[in-house]
């Protein structure tokens, strides 16, 4: 009898712990895998990373997970236009968020928000194209979108594109916080 109120006890603590993992995993933060090398050198293709899915007010250069189905980008009239692509679940670093103006030089690679060129320490390589040209830049990016880009710009599918564009608040799903070894 004693073994078998042993054996229940551990059940039930199994099952408490399990819940609560889940529980964590769905709310909290939630484990992601890294395809592709959009963001090398700061993430390589196979890491794995963590992120906090209750965060919100997003900062330059913050790292996000995003999972998104349509492009924004703008009309001629600045309005911006919406269509649907295949869902996508991808890691980009916050350049601006709504409000803010970007602006690229292709030649040089620097990028400017509202006049300041930023400082961009985590870049290993410059940028070296255009992709299809998403906008004319300079560009202000709406209110409730981001403009994102990857570390490793020449390999990057990110706001630049007309594949992409700006990317919706709500697309966003949470801000990574630590990369597992």
């Amino acid at each position: 009898m004693e073994r078998l109120k042993k054996v229940l006890d551990f059940a039930e603590e199994l099952i408490i712990t399990l819940f609560v993992f889940m529980l964590i995993s769905a709310y909290i933060c939630r484990i992601f895998t890294i395809s592709g090398d959009s963001m090398r050198n700061t993430l390589e293709s196979g890491d794995k990373v963590i992120a906090n899915l209750l965060a919100r007010n997003y900062e330059q250069g913050d790292i996000v997970v995003i999972d998104s189905d349509e492009s924004v980008t703008l009309n001629e009239d600045n309005s911006l236009r919406r269509y649907s692509t295949e869902n996508r679940r991808i890691v980009k670093r916050i350049i601006a968020k709504g409000g803010q103006t970007v602006d690229i030089d292709f030649a040089t690679g620097a990028v400017t928000i509202d006049g300041e060129r930023i400082f961009e320490e985590y870049l290993d390589f410059g940028l070296t194209h255009k992709d299809e040209g998403a906008f004319e830049y300079p560009v202000t990016v709406p209110d409730g979108y981001y403009f994102v880009m990857g570390d490793n710009r020449s390999e990057s599918l990110d706001s630049r594109s007309s594949e992409m564009g700006f990317i919706p608040e709500n697309d966003i799903i949470g801000k990574v916080v630590f990369i597992m070894p």
